[in-house]
């Protein structure tokens, strides 16, 4: 389940106001101690096929995938980390694995990126916009997978050849 949100004001504000509501939901505010894996998993098939290095916790390995473009919110930039890159997140379950995400796109992106994930197998969960006045205008597309780590990543890498982004850092 995605919630999103957005807001205005004071840093420290909107932070206490942020933590009260998370506080009405029972939802925690601290991480809990890290658990590592029985054996180490070995992602680098999927971050070769994708072309970017992921960040690993355990069996999930999650990617931010910033766009090409400057994005803003009236006028004022939002960065990558704040949700303006593709997110993709892979987790091991066996053999297989489960990947979910968001995908940032453009108009003219949003129909050959579906094609390019259903057609690999990929389901699209939602397509739908967080703001109303962002620059470029921008569509959040969800997606949802299950099957071999690898085959997942050649599926997401034909849909992320239909963006603009930026290339990885090598």
């Amino acid at each position: 389940m995605y919630m999103h949100f957005g807001g205005h004001g004071r840093a420290k504000e909107l932070a206490e106001k942020m933590k009260a509501t998370l506080a009405l939901t029972g939802t925690p505010v601290t991480l809990p101690p890290a658990t590592a894996p029985a054996t180490e998993l070995n992602w680098s098939k999927v971050e070769s096929t994708l072309g970017y290095t992921g960040q690993r916790k355990g069996n999930v390995i999650q990617f931010g995938i910033p766009r090409a473009e400057k994005i803003t919110e009236n006028g004022m930039e939002v960065p990558p980390f704040m949700g303006m890159a593709t997110a993709i997140n892979l987790q091991m379950a066996g053999e297989k694995a489960a990947t979910t995400g968001d995908f940032v796109l453009l108009a003219d992106e949003v129909n050959p990126v579906v094609k390019a994930l259903t057609e690999n197998g990929i389901a699209v969960t939602a397509i739908h916009n967080h703001m109303l006045f962002e620059s470029p205008r921008l569509f959040f597309l969800h997606f949802w997978g299950f099957d071999a780590p690898e085959k997942l990543a050649a599926s997401l890498k034909a849909a992320l050849d239909k963006t603009r982004r930026a290339q990885p850092i090598r």
